[in-house]
Formats: structure tokens, C-alpha cells, sequence
């Protein structure tokens, strides 16, 4: 474990040095990511402004569960941005090559095309601490609020990374897996950055129970920002995060071991 840990480090600031000669396009990409993020939460912005709130929910606590899944997405994407690519190595045959590489496949896969999401981190931080600042002066939250968002951005990206895992192991009999990703990721994420509670049940069902995408920050943040549930909800929301995540490894060495290469 700790040798597979001490490689992915290493195989890391290796990709980091790689992206880093052509820091142009390192920057740019950087910026128009947070750009696009930005751009997506005014659009949340103007609609609770024009009307007060959601269903309930203001723009203080809009703004909260929108920068924590961004924060928690920025993470998994920084530490393992290739799995979300892998349908490009398994239709090239590229995949092949991280096959006879004497390390674990998932962490050179990993450690490929590093991608820090600096635009996302410093947009997300500033959103969280408008909004928990907002929060915080109305005597919503207090102080103990701070290393509970934390806790819950870490489980948040885990939980993101098991899900990601997950869907990119389909890979290995679909192949062509971007729809599934589409569902799955982006379609998912994009909907829990909302408040759920403006969607119909059956709906919140899929984002809880199906694709359980939704405690990564609506469910934890229910306790929060409102203490509308137990205690519990915290350690359930790790608990789903580490189970998804143990599953998602099991799933990846199953699907790794029916791989069938394409002899490219």
C-alpha cells in the first residue's frame, strides 16, 4: 500500500513537471474552468436574487452547497483526472501500455495528465467563504461549521472519485462509455449543485439512492447549514463515501481482470 502511494507520488510531480513546459496553455485552461463555473452559479445567483430564494433555500446557502461540490469535483479531478478519460486510452489501445508497467494500472492512470483545477479551487473558496461569512452574521452557523465543510468536501470527493471509478470500469465491455459519463458525472453533479428540493421525488430518489451523488452536499449539508437531521448524517455521509469508494476498487480489479486488449 505504502509503495503504491510512494509511486503515485512520484509518477505525479512527474506529470506535473510534463503539463508545467507548456504553462501557457496550463494557465488558460485553468482560467476558463473557473470561468465556466463562475458563469454557471451567476446564472443560480440572478434567479434567487429576482425571487428571494428556492424552495426555501437562500442564496447564502445556494452559494454553500454549490462551492463545496465544486471544491470536492476540483480534488478528484486534480488527483485522478485520467479516469475520467479513459475511454480515449481504451479505444486507442493505449491502456495496453499501462498494462506492462511494473505498478498498479489505476495508479498510473492516475498519475497521467495532471490537471490542477486552480480556477476552481480559488472560485469555490471564495464562494464558501461569501456565503458561510453571510451565513455566520445571521446567526445561522457557527464556528464549528468550518471543519465540518471541510470534512464533508473530503468525503464529497471520494465519494465523487467512486462514482467516477465506477463508471469508467464500464469501459472495459462498453468501450464507448461518454453517454454513461454524461448520466452518471456530469448530469448528476450539474444537479445536485441546485438545492434538491426543487425536484420531484423521484428524482431526488435517483440522485440519493441510485447514483447517491447527492451526499456529497445536499444530505450532509442539511445538518450543516440547518441542522435539519442527526448528527449521524456526518458520519453516514463518510460511511456511503468509504463504501462506495471500497466497492468502486472492487468493481476496477473485476472489469481489469476481463480486459480484453486490443492488440493495437
Amino acid at each position: 500500500m505504502m509503495n503504491g502511494l510512494r509511486m503515485y507520488g512520484l509518477l505525479f510531480r512527474a506529470s506535473i513537471r510534463s503539463r508545467m513546459q507548456y504553462r501557457f496553455n496550463f494557465w488558460f485552461s485553468s482560467v476558463m474552468l473557473a470561468v465556466i463555473s463562475i458563469v454557471e452559479f451567476l446564472l443560480l445567483a440572478i434567479v434567487l436574487l429576482k425571487f428571494g430564494h428556492i424552495k426555501g433555500w437562500s442564496l447564502a446557502e445556494a452559494g454553500w452547497l454549490f462551492s463545496v461540490l465544486s471544491l470536492s469535483r476540483a480534488l478528484y479531478r486534480t488527483v485522478a483526472n485520467d479516469v475520467h478519460n479513459i475511454e480515449s486510452y481504451l479505444v486507442s489501445g493505449e491502456l495496453d501500455g499501462l498494462l506492462l508497467r511494473p505498478i498498479p494500472v489505476l495508479s498510473a492512470l492516475m498519475s497521467r495528465n495532471v490537471s490542477f483545477r486552480f480556477g476552481e479551487v480559488f472560485q469555490g473558496i471564495g464562494i464558501l467563504a461569501v456565503s458561510m461569512s453571510t451565513l455566520m452574521r445571521e446567526g445561522q452557523i457557527g464556528w464549528l461549521s468550518i471543519p465540518l465543510t471541510v470534512f464533508v468536501i473530503l468525503s464529497g470527493a471520494v465519494l465523487l472519485f467512486a462514482i467516477g471509478l465506477i463508471t469508467a470500469t464500464a469501459g472495459f465491455w462498453l468501450t464507448r462509455i461518454t453517454e454513461l459519463q454524461n448520466i452518471t458525472e456530469d448530469a448528476a453533479r450539474t444537479a445536485v449543485q441546485y438545492p434538491m428540493s426543487i425536484y420531484p421525488r423521484w428524482l431526488q430518489g435517483i440522485l440519493v439512492g441510485i447514483i447517491p451523488v447527492g451526499f456529497a452536499n445536499y444530505m450532509p449539508g442539511l445538518f450543516v447549514l440547518r441542522g435539519d437531521t442527526g448528527w449521524w448524517m456526518l458520519p453516514l455521509t463518510a460511511c456511503i463515501a468509504g463504501a462506495l469508494f471500497i466497492l468502486a476498487l472492487f468493481v476496477w480489479r473485476f472489469g481489469l481482470s476481463r480486459y480484453q486488449s486490443t492488440g493495437s
